[in-house]
């Protein structure tokens, strides 16, 4: 491995280290499943919490809460036995262009789902392993899967794919924690049909600067081309858990302003 590289692996090995941490969690909306103990609970609210995740992050967190009581802390209870009477709370319910509308499809495509399946991973891998070398066709499949259901237009948008070039920042970061897993307690590690191997980096637009600046990315475009590209890179520091770097991308870019 030539000198800068190791030099590079080692800023980031120890960035790492700083922020897969426990103390990490508490202002992350990865606080939110961790309210859990359940794996269902900890699916759903960690689902709600990862779609949520762009602006404030007391915003995002709060607002999450918020949707966790009206489920009275019981999400997986709640997505299967809600009645209509239940779902008022949420007709009001607005993040950012996130509203009520696609919060109540959410809330009926997982009623759906979780009647017939015990886990959401299922819903990105229906057979008994995932065999790509990404996952890929996995996020593909999970959206397509998720809006089979008569949906409204305006809710396409947020769920992103890979097959409209979008970096799918937040699904990968939900599939980070509920694959990954290491002594560190901050992610889950609870579904196996997914090797950390097989995932792929986060990338938004504050990760994608920070990559480039450590010319990990030719470009600070936050696009699939160039999530895809930073893991290929970040695999020849980590090959079998590449996304573990998300930790140190992005406490440079946000904790630290690199």
């Amino acid at each position: 491995m030539e000198r800068h590289v190791q030099q590079l692996k080692k800023l980031l090995d120890e960035k790492v280290s700083l922020y897969n941490q426990p103390s990490f969690i508490e202002k992350d909306p990865i606080s939110i499943p961790h309210l859990f103990s359940k794996k269902q609970d900890k699916e759903i609210s960690g689902f709600f919490a990862a779609i949520l995740a762009w602006g404030n992050r007391t915003t995002i967190i709060n607002n999450c809460m918020k949707l966790m009581q009206w489920m009275d802390n019981k999400p997986h209870d709640f997505i299967l036995n809600h009645r209509d009477s239940d779902l008022k709370p949420f007709i009001h319910f607005v993040h950012r262009t996130f509203n009520a509308t696609d919060l109540l499809y959410f809330i009926s495509f997982l009623q759906w789902h979780y009647k017939d399946h015990l886990s959401l991973e299922e819903a990105f891998v229906p057979g008994k392993i995932y065999k790509h070398d990404m996952i890929e066709q996995a996020l593909i499949h999970f959206h397509n899967y998720f809006f089979s259901l008569e949906h409204p237009e305006r809710t396409l948008k947020h769920i992103a794919t890979p097959a409209r070039k979008s970096a799918c920042k937040r699904i990968n970061m939900y599939l980070r924690w509920m694959v990954r897993k290491d002594n560190a307690g901050v992610d889950f590690g609870i579904w196996k049909k997914i090797h950390p191997r097989q995932l792929v980096c986060p990338l938004d637009v504050h990760v994608a600067r920070v990559a480039h600046r450590l010319g990990l990315l030719q470009t600070n475009q936050a696009n699939w081309h160039n999530a895809l590209h930073l893991t290929y890179q970040l695999r020849e520091f980590n090959r079998e858990d590449p996304a573990i770097y998300d930790y140190a991308l992005f406490g440079l870019g946000m904790a630290e302003r690199f």
